[in-house]
């Protein structure tokens, strides 16, 4: 176990390449199972969700090459093996296996999913969609066992707009026979890449990225060879790093229309963003003052709840009282006892947080407790006075790749220790 160290007070300058999106590997690698030749992925990002994904597909038989960025999948060996728990239980996008191997083998056994602990996540509405498709469904031991003789085409609406759910749905119906029609389908653009892929791959898919998704159920499906999109949250992330504690950063390796909600509010701050749409870069310059602006997370297009606690930590630098409402996530605001014991004036009611600023962060020792709640620490590392220690690294490497090799890149004093045996002692007891 790692502990990460970050000498704050430097400014920041340069040019920083956006990794491909986590959001859209995790459910491209389980998209592979239902092909019937090799699919290679391109871009993917260096974090630990692709190789725990990776690993798993080799469980089932899967012949998997994973060279650098780019993964090479041949599923034709692949067998519709129990995945009860174990690796399982370390990402929440273990879910995806569910409804691809339910589309490949209608049948599938996969342990309840784990990732970070956010409140309530529910996957009520993955079930609804594959028990319309004619999946019979149980929980038997902490396991999730789905069966069908075979898969039909049907229409369903989604009480709750989720992400998880329109992916798994479409991974189930992609070879279920005859229509499906997904109503209040989720919008981001990680479901429009998975489209992409499967479409490749020889799926009938329309409407993805509205919220009506239309797909006719085909026979079988082929391999392809796939680019995965940037990744908008981190991208976002180095944003807001940038307005924090930049000089000039270009943030390269973007889909600028990705990030307008975020754009929209560092503008509003007082935050210089210039778009290069030619060069798919941006170009973010903090202003001299930065204002307090209220913050709602909403389902895509709007503000993204991955960004609200980077977002919490740049505003205790803007001058005045700001509000962060995250309607998305109950329980995301457990960063903010962390950014309290670096000075932070933050408090939480309900599902709101109020910070009042400008304040001088100071260094500290602070865990993370979830993957964006480390970015967020990071961020305020890089802003405080002194030293900080951030605990809870294999959070944060589930979603940001080679991000101590990309901050000395920018000019950032930080390096990885390894936690002595008292401390892997002391966070156990704690």
């Amino acid at each position: 176990m790692e502990k990460l160290k970050i000498l704050g007070g430097n400014k920041l300058n340069g040019t920083v390449r956006v990794s491909g999106a986590k959001n859209s590997a995790v459910a491209l690698i389980p998209a592979t199972i239902l092909a019937d030749t090799p699919v290679t992925i391109e871009g993917l990002p260096k974090i630990s969700d692709v190789e725990i994904l990776s690993s798993l597909l080799e469980e089932i038989g899967g012949k998997v090459n994973l060279d650098g960025e780019d993964l090479t999948v041949d599923p034709s060996t692949m067998i519709s093996m129990p995945l009860p728990s174990g690796k399982v239980k370390k990402l929440r996008a273990s879910y995806y296996l569910m409804g691809a191997m339910l589309g490949r083998f209608k049948k599938a056994v996969v342990g309840l999913p784990g990732g970070c602990h956010l409140g309530p996540r529910p996957i009520d509405q993955h079930i609804k969609g594959f028990e319309a498709l004619g999946a019979e469904i149980t929980n038997e031991q902490g396991a999730i066992y789905l069966r069908a003789d075979e898969l039909r085409g049907a229409r369903i609406y989604l009480d709750v707009v989720s992400v998880g759910a329109t992916i798994n749905i479409m991974l189930a119906a992609v070879k279920a026979k005859g229509r499906t029609i997904i109503e209040n389908a989720a919008k981001e653009p990680e479901i429009i890449d998975v489209a992409t892929l499967l479409s490749s791959m020889g799926a009938k898919i329309k409407g993805a990225g509205t919220d009506v998704i239309r797909i006719d159920g085909v026979d079988s499906l082929h391999g392809c060879k796939h680019t995965i999109i940037p990744d908008r949250i981190e991208a976002g992330t180095y944003m807001v790093m940038a307005a924090a504690a930049g000089g000039e950063i270009i943030i390269d390796n973007v889909i600028p229309t990705h990030l307008e909600p975020l754009i929209a509010k560092l503008r509003e701050m007082g935050v210089r963003v210039d778009i290069n749409n030619d060069q798919d870069q941006l170009l973010v310059v903090p202003g001299e003052k930065l204002k307090a602006v209220d913050v709602k997370t909403l389902v895509h297009p709007g503000f993204p709840t991955d960004l609200q606690q980077p977002m919490t930590t740049l505003l205790t630098k803007a001058e005045g009282t700001s509000i962060v409402t995250d309607t998305i996530y109950s329980a995301r605001f457990k960063h903010v006892d962390e950014l309290r014991r670096m000075n932070a004036q933050i408090k939480v009611e309900g599902r709101s947080a109020i910070i009042n600023g400008p304040i001088q962060l100071q260094g500290a020792k602070v865990k993370a407790s979830d993957l964006r709640a480390g970015a967020a620490l990071v961020i305020a590392g890089l802003l405080a006075d002194g030293l900080t220690e951030v605990t809870g690294l294999e959070h944060i490497d589930r979603g940001y790749s080679h991000l101590v090799e990309k901050l000395e890149g920018l000019g950032a004093t930080v390096w990885r220790e390894s936690l002595t045996k008292e401390e892997i002692e002391q966070m156990q007891n704690s």
